[in-house]
């Protein structure tokens, strides 16, 4: 379904793993140490405006109902917006990767999410509002599928923790934004429009670290990576849609995304309807956004050292039902303990962006294999933020919307399981075919 990147680009990533690596942790006879270093911070700073464009809205989505006009089933439209972008727009990152280079099109990502910040509040209606959104979400989208793809060609042998690295800055963005744009929107004068521009600037920082990498197209190719130039050839032109663990890491990359989603757009008006204050409720959210910080750390190290990530999928899951049990049953009561566990289920999203890397052999396979889970998993998350405004409206409470977020972690647990056998997607379409 997707294309691979290239023999004369793949190569030199599934290769590197024979190669040592310098203290920056670029490979010592190709990537430069200070380039492996504004890697990393480029790294950083790309993970943490990945997500603020929907949190800093979530904050604020009953100032921007109102603001707008919508009903409670177009602002559920408005919060399946991301998923869709991220669907229709990562189908795009293996092609323009191969033509330009990963980190050009990281580049291009980080200008468009500032853009689109910038303008969506300003542009007037709901229409603009909405074309603003997909511009940065667009950016958000291509960023989204190339980030495992960089880790695995410039630091090969870190996988796991260079993906928790950086989940924990996607983390730690995400949290920040719905901690502080209630209080920064108050501050700056209480209109919704610059609550929300404001985060342009962070996004605009993170243009700065990818501008002198834009040329990079890998490392230098060794003799080891150019004997197994054969290899990445045929996994280029891999038939990923016969590999059943790529299906199951797809279905599970989607049903957690429609979690995080439901959460990221709805929990905070789920507690300012329970009677908690707006700026308590966008703590909450906070609490449960920052619980990625340390686990999105902890979870792929331990994920790379065992052979089956099942045991760890059904864990996650379990804290999910015991979340969504206590946010029907005392909403505002236990709020702090919902978020918590909450948190811990969100959770999923670095475990499986430690999977694609732990699923495929060649640089090609985790290109293929990235650009195919995030893409058919955005496209299966999108209807649940939407039937979940649905729901609210047509049922006048959280009860049903509540009841549908806890049964879709069971098919979620299930898949994941299944995504976390010892197997590559390589192997399984090969047998297939």
């Amino acid at each position: 379904m997707m294309g691979g990147m290239g023999a004369e680009d793949t190569t030199t990533t599934t290769s590197a793993t024979a190669r040592p690596t310098e203290p920056g942790g670029g490979p010592a006879n190709g990537t430069r140490a200070w380039t492996a270093r504004l890697f990393v911070v480029g790294i950083l700073l790309a993970a943490v405006n990945l997500r603020p464009a929907i949190t800093s809205l979530g904050a604020l989505l009953e100032e921007v109902r109102d603001g707008l006009g919508m009903s409670g089933s177009v602002a559920g439209l408005l919060t399946s917006v991301p998923p869709l972008c991220f669907a229709v727009f990562g189908v795009m990152a293996p092609r323009l990767a191969r033509r330009f280079g990963p980190p050009a099109v990281v580049c291009a990502g980080m200008v468009a999410i500032t853009a689109g910040l910038l303008i969506r509040p300003y542009v007037g209606g709901t229409a603009g509002f909405l074309a603003g959104s997909a511009l940065a979400l667009m950016g958000i989208a291509v960023s989204n599928v190339l980030m495992p793809v960089i880790v695995k060609r410039w630091f090969p042998d870190r996988v796991g923790s260079m993906t928790g690295l950086y989940s924990m800055a996607l983390a730690a963005g995400t949290s920040i934004a719905a901690a502080v744009t209630v209080p920064v929107t108050d501050a700056l004068g209480g209109g919704w429009q610059s609550g929300l521009a404001v985060w342009a600037g962070l996004a605009a920082v993170a243009v700065l670290p990818w501008l002198p990498l834009v040329r990079e197209r890998g490392p230098a190719p060794t003799p080891v990576a150019e004997a197994r130039a054969g290899a990445d050839r045929q996994a280029s032109a891999l038939r990923i849609t016969r590999s059943r663990t790529a299906w199951a890491l797809a279905v599970f990359f989607g049903l957690q995304a429609t979690a995080a989603y439901i959460t990221m757009g709805w929990m905070a008006q789920i507690f300012r309807d329970a009677g908690v204050p707006a700026g308590t409720a966008g703590l909450l959210l906070a609490v449960t956004m920052v619980m990625g910080v340390p686990l999105a750390f902890v979870i792929p190290r331990v994920a790379t050292r065992l052979p089956r990530q099942g045991p760890i999928v059904i864990a996650l899951g379990v804290c999910g039902l015991a979340g969504y049990a206590g946010l029907w049953a005392a909403p505002a009561g236990g709020a702090w303990a919902w978020a918590l566990l909450l948190g811990v289920s969100n959770c999923a999203f670095p475990l499986a962006l430690t999977m694609v890397g732990m699923r495929s052999r060649t640089g090609a396979g985790v290109v293929q294999l990235s650009a195919f889970a995030q893409s058919v998993g955005y496209l299966i998350s999108i209807p649940g933020p939407l039937l979940v405004g649905v729901l609210y409206q047509h049922s006048g409470g959280w009860g049903l919307p509540i009841a549908l977020m806890a049964g879709l972690m069971i098919p979620q647990m299930a898949v994941g399981v299944l995504a976390g056998r010892d197997r590559t997607v390589e192997d399984e379409a090969a047998a297939a075919g």
